[in-house]
């Protein structure tokens, strides 16, 4: 796991904002921050961030390691980049029609397709958050979805929390059993090949009826053991069911009596 905010918070900001000083004469420079992060971007991607180094990006471009550290000064200011620019592939839900509950459901998918084409956001713990232009104006957009419904600040700010975090919570579910196959280098078909036989030897179905009735109907529905995105899905909708009776009870109690 790696932790945002952890590096130099004056050259993160700068980085983050591009206002970092630039050389005012001399040659233009080989390399440029934005160079250095799609790179890093891209790395990420194919690896993840424990296999992401200076190092790694200055072979992947062809220059001296020395020379990423003048653009950028450590890997705790690198990721807080990659981040924030991850955060701009993200579409506003302005445009979506039917009100709050679309809105909400928009941005909950976004962040699920996100995680999945960059799973190393999951690596990042953001209790300090790198206060970049995408993370700031993606918050500014979510608080939008909700305003004017009759919700307190802080409980615009608790819904927000809750759907993004479901769906952060759901794409690691997903993501991880993605990679369990090219990790163990065993599909979900072979384990359960392997284990079913076994299992049916020790497992007596009349001890656990409930249990071997749905986990029978479950995993024949999902496939598998588990379903991530009929998780995400049913437990996304069932969150707005929430917000929604939260909404009613807010207008409810702020309708003039008679």
């Amino acid at each position: 796991m790696e932790y945002s905010g952890t590096g130099d918070p004056k050259r993160s900001l700068e980085l983050l904002w591009g206002v970092q000083e630039r050389p005012r004469r001399g040659p233009k420079p080989k390399l440029t921050v934005d160079r250095i992060i799609t790179t890093a971007i891209e790395l990420a991607d194919a690896a993840d961030l424990e296999a992401l180094s200076m190092r790694r990006i200055a072979e992947e471009l062809g220059v001296a390691t020395m020379s990423i550290y003048t653009y950028v000064p450590s890997k705790a200011e690198l990721i807080d980049v990659m981040m924030d620019r991850a955060l701009g592939e993200l579409a506003p839900p302005d445009d979506v029609p039917g009100g709050w509950r679309p809105k909400l459901a928009h941005i909950a998918r976004q962040n699920w397709d996100l995680y999945h084409r960059h799973p190393w956001l999951l690596q990042i713990s953001t209790s300090r958050p790198p206060m970049g232009p995408n993370l700031i104006g993606k918050y500014e957009y979510e608080l939008r979805a909700v305003d004017g419904l009759g919700l307190t600040d802080v409980e615009m700010d608790s819904v927000i929390s809750l759907v993004t975090g479901h769906a952060q919570s759901s794409a690691r579910v997903s993501v991880n059993a993605a990679q369990a196959e090219r990790r163990t280098g065993m599909t979900d078909e072979e384990w359960w090949e392997a284990t079913g036989p076994v299992l049916g030897e020790v497992l007596e179905p009349d001890a656990y009826p409930l249990g071997s009735r749905v986990g029978t109907a479950a995993s024949q529905a999902y496939g598998g053991a588990i379903g991530p995105e009929h998780a995400f899905e049913f437990g996304l909708e069932r969150i707005l069911d929430g917000i929604a009776a939260l909404i009613t009870a807010r207008t409810a109690t702020q309708a003039p009596s008679n």
